[in-house]
């Protein structure tokens, strides 16, 4: 990607995210263009001050000069200053609007994305990318206004003063261009090969942290060890290739710089001995000839950068065109709003009956349909539990039902009425879930709570807590509700975090629960109060179950029985365990493990 020729096509995208401050880029632009000229004519002034004053040897008409003098670098500081302060306002909007529009869009991207996207390809677009653009249209692109008018500008005057020592510079200037590019070429590719193993180093550390307890149990130190020499090395290589690059780079253009400033100084001082030009034009050609090279690096290291960052732009427009699979339709969006406007008042209650009516479906990126015409109603307040081996496809049906896939064929339909004539968002917020991993939030346990309804008073919280049992751990911690969670909740253990997500959940006061083996890491003592609880709460409510342990499912109304992605059997309890097919080989077959494991116990 970063080896693509400039495509205006690509920029052009940005344009939405630029048109807003269209007046800050003209502001600076302008200013810049000041600033040219007071690059320019500075010289000049010194021109004047060598062959009015010094060589005359008079400081008559010195005060006005002064002053003329003062007034120009004045002005060259309040233009720096304005202009600067407009860039710094691009770079921060546009960097906001940019990470903004991603992470909105990625609300409303489809589970699939997440499953085949890893974290950090996701987090390098929102952080690094969008802010290596917001740099490049503040500053790159003024940059290189200024540094390219400076040079036509000088070049300019140089000619109006004296041709023949402007062609001594011109010359020279062809050379300092080839070897610009040919070594920012260079530079940039070892620059990103840096780069980039800098982020394995990261992506090292990361798992090296993340992973210490695998790693102490398997005896990996020296594995890892021998592991992450081998990235420093190539980091500590590409580095010192970087170095040498520069290193080579630097002499070789003030080796020209000063070869340029000698030609100019020899030809010069002859053409000033002989009275051809002024002393004080020479110091002029002087100037532009030791600061006209500054320009022209810079002008070069810009263009890689623009170049560079095309394929920052390239990537940022990859997530943000990227298409859930899961999207509503404009009516339906018209009459519930979206993620960000929500129109609440539309949105009805749900009683809780679903139905699937002939429905087949295929994940995105499988070959192999996992439900072919399927059908299942099940009346509001029915608990629904899903069984079978793991890997049998037991979260496609919550998933369904949750919408966060659609079926590829036939209907599910809620209270009667096909999903997809409501917004997802509308069924979202009427779905509890309990997850067999949860995840908790930076904060404290009651906040982590509320998050089911943000309205709910601290009363309402500690309650749900209550009805789960949630509250006989809280209580065991060192600050109780007040307790911090930790990042990911990594201070509670998973069952602990299952018990207040199973609070969350019951906070939201949802028409429908969907409970994901959330049972699977609380010893049985709590699974025991969670049963009874879970037994009271979800009464009246449309429940989904995916159990793992199945002596926690047997007063389930339907039981669906899965293996290797098919629904074999389905019935309750008592219908399936006398049929004597595949649940009661899973039953019978736990049934003693759970025996031998209490005689052992």
């Amino acid at each position: 990607m970063d080896n693509k020729s400039f495509s205006f096509s690509i920029w052009k995208k940005m344009i939405p995210f630029f048109r807003p401050y269209y007046k800050y880029f003209f502001t600076t632009i302008s200013l810049n263009v000041l600033l040219v000229a007071v690059d320019v004519l500075v010289p000049l002034f010194q021109s004047y001050a060598i062959d009015h004053f010094i060589i005359a040897d008079t400081l008559e008409g010195i005060h006005p000069f002064a002053c003329l003098y003062a007034a120009v670098i004045m002005m060259q500081g309040v233009s720096v200053f304005f202009s600067v302060r407009a860039a710094i306002h691009i770079e921060m909007h546009v960097g906001k609007d940019l990470k903004r529009a991603q992470f909105v869009h990625l609300q409303k991207l489809s589970f699939s994305y997440y499953n085949t996207t890893p974290v950090g390809y996701i987090h390098a677009r929102v952080m690094s990318d969008t802010s290596k653009i917001a740099s490049v249209l503040a500053w790159g692109l003024v940059d290189m206004f200024w540094a390219l008018v400076y040079v036509i500008g000088v070049f300019v005057i140089m000619f109006l003063l004296n041709w023949k020592l402007a062609a001594i510079i011109m010359l020279i200037v062809p050379l300092i261009a080839v070897l610009t590019a040919v070594f920012q070429t260079k530079m940039l590719f070892w620059n990103r090969k840096v780069r980039e193993i800098n982020s394995q180093i990261t992506g090292a550390y990361n798992e090296g942290i993340t992973g210490v307890e695998t790693s102490k149990t398997l005896s990996m130190e020296t594995l890892n060890d021998i592991s992450f020499q081998a990235i420093t090395e190539r980091m500590k290589n590409s580095s010192m290739t970087l170095a040498k690059l520069t290193a080579v780079y630097m002499p070789m253009i003030l080796f020209c710089s000063s070869a340029v400033t000698a030609f100019v100084l020899a030809r010069g001082g002859y053409l000033v001995q002989n009275q051809i030009i002024a002393l004080g034009t020479l110091s002029v050609f002087l100037s532009y000839a030791v600061g006209i090279f500054e320009p022209i690096q810079q002008l070069a290291r810009l263009l890689s950068d623009l170049i560079s960052c095309q394929a920052n732009i390239e990537r940022v427009v990859h997530l943000l065109e990227q298409e859930p699979n899961v999207t509503d339709r404009p009516d339906v969006i018209e009459k519930y709003g979206d993620s960000v406007h929500l129109k609440r008042e539309n949105w009805e209650r749900i009683r809780g009956e679903i139905e699937f009516e002939d429905v087949t479906f295929c994940y995105p990126d499988g070959k192999e349909n996992v439900l072919e015409h399927f059908n299942l109603k099940v009346p509001a307040g029915t608990m629904v539990a899903i069984v079978g081996e793991t890997g049998a496809g037991k979260s496609t049906i919550v998933n369904l039902v949750g919408r966060f896939f659609e079926p590829t064929e036939g209907r599910i339909l809620i209270d009667g009425v096909d999903y997809r004539e409501r917004s997802q968002l509308w069924l979202h917020s009427q779905i509890g879930y309990v997850l067999q991993n949860p995840h908790l939030f930076s904060g404290t346990i009651r906040e982590n709570i509320r998050y089911g309804r943000l309205s709910a008073s601290d009363e309402e919280v500690e309650e749900a807590a209550k009805s789960v049992s949630a509250d006989e751990v809280i209580r065991k911690l060192e600050f109780g509700y007040d307790t911090n969670a930790g990042e990911g909740g990594n201070r509670l253990s998973t069952g602990e975090k299952q018990l207040i997500s199973f609070a969350r959940a019951i906070l939201a006061e949802p028409a429908i629960f969907v409970l994901d083996e959330a049972t699977s890491s609380i010893d049985t003592w709590t699974e025991q109060l969670i049963q009874k609880a879970t037994e009271r709460l979800l009464k009246g409510h449309t429940a989904f179950m995916i159990a793992h342990r199945l002596s926690t499912i047997r007063n389930a109304d339907i039981i669906l029985v899965m293996k290797d992605g098919k629904i074999i059997e389905q019935g309750n309890h008592r219908e399936l365990i006398g049929q004597k097919g595949y649940y009661y080989e899973l039953y019978s077959k736990q049934f003693k493990e759970e025996q031998m494991m209490e005689v052992l116990g």
